[in-house]
């Protein structure tokens, strides 16, 4: 059984393995003062110009999310997410128990555009009765996979700034995001230099990237940067043996090791997504980064599932399920060629039986 669950089922890359093994007997300073966390932040900064941002590190993804919310927001303000938005739908509620109302806006093909934002806003300037809107959150790579292009990221960063909004970006899956401008020509390619502009705050996802585990928390507005360590502190973010997280991204970063992993992610996934339109399949949305979404008839499902596993995100009224098919920086492409090759057999011999 082999299976396209997610893309943090592997422990982590062999180099970031050996990376620990080597420093596992050596004494580090704690809590991110360790010469590998420095190494990390001085590189990042490197990318900004050796700008003075803040840079911590944070554990996991719900937990850099709730601190980075909570260090922005004032207890009368609320942060704007599309309806399919991490914060709104898989995180057990983690915003809103920091006492911060996570407002629903429309979402195509999970992005946040300035038109649903703009409806938000106006809905929420009804004061005193409603929260403010005061941020606004989105994830790049999107919940769907899908990519913001720089001109996305501008306009939403332009509208935020003339509204007197913060813009904070989920970076959970942000190396497929840069690895999908790599590849693609027509977009221009996306840097931290250009996150660093267009947002107030925005992290660095490791876990879904070849590290064990771990995110970077950068944070360009100096006001939400003041005192963030307090923040993280308070919620369990600040870590003891943070030279481990230091240590993940220095393997990572060098010679942009990262990329590499990501552009292999993102090619798997192509793949899986052209064989499936060659098999008469239809995606829910296009395939742009490491996720590929797919509408499957029951039998099918039923079928795959015997040597396949992946999740069944939503049934739709005419009895086809979406769904998610995700590939990650060690999947083996022999895999994929099994699952298109069961694919092919098996939607071949539907079509053979319907005639």
């Amino acid at each position: 059984m082999f299976h396209f669950l997610n893309d943090y089922s592997e422990s982590a890359h062999p180099d970031i393995i050996k990376a620990m093994q080597d420093a596992h007997l050596q004494q580090h300073k704690g809590y991110g003062f360790d010469e590998y966390s420095d190494r990390v932040r001085d590189q990042i900064k490197s990318q900004l110009d050796n700008k003075d941002i803040a840079i911590h590190f944070g554990i996991t993804g719900t937990q850099a999310n709730l601190v980075c919310i909570d260090a922005m927001l004032s207890p009368i303000d609320g942060i704007v997410a599309c309806d399919t938005g991490h914060i709104a739908v898989n995180e057990a509620g983690a915003i809103e128990a920091t006492g911060h109302k996570v407002i629903l806006a429309e979402s195509q093909q999970g992005k946040l555009t300035i038109e649903a934002l703009e409806k938000v806003r106006v809905r929420h300037s009804f004061t005193p009765h409603v929260v403010r809107a005061k941020a606004v959150y989105i994830s790049n790579t999107t919940e769907l996979g899908t990519v913001y292009t720089y001109e996305e990221l501008k306009a939403l960063s332009d509208y935020c700034r003339s509204n007197d909004m913060y813009l904070f970006m989920d970076g959970a899956r942000l190396g497929a995001a840069m690895a999908y401008t790599h590849s693609n020509p027509d977009e221009r390619t996306l840097t931290f230099a250009d996150f660093a502009e267009l947002t107030d705050i925005f992290w660095f996802g490791g876990t879904k990237m070849g590290a064990m585990f771990g995110e970077i928390l950068v944070i360009p507005n100096k006001d939400i940067a003041t005192d963030f360590n307090i923040y993280l502190k308070r919620h369990g973010g600040l870590m003891a043996k943070g030279y481990l997280l230091g240590l993940q991204f220095e393997v990572l970063l060098k010679d942009d090791k990262y990329l590499e992993l990501c552009l292999h992610a993102n090619a798997m996934a192509k793949k899986l997504s052209e064989g499936l339109e060659q098999c008469g399949i239809e995606l829910f949305v296009p395939t742009q980064s490491n996720q590929v979404f797919a509408l499957l008839p029951p039998e099918l499902i039923a079928i795959l599932k015997t040597e396949f596993d992946f999740y069944e995100w939503e049934q739709l009224d005419n009895g086809f399920t979406i769904c998610r098919l995700v590939t990650s920086w060690a999947t083996p492409e022999n895999q994929v060629e099994r699952f298109i090759s069961m694919l092919e057999t098996n939607t071949l011999e539907a079509n053979t039986s319907n005639n």
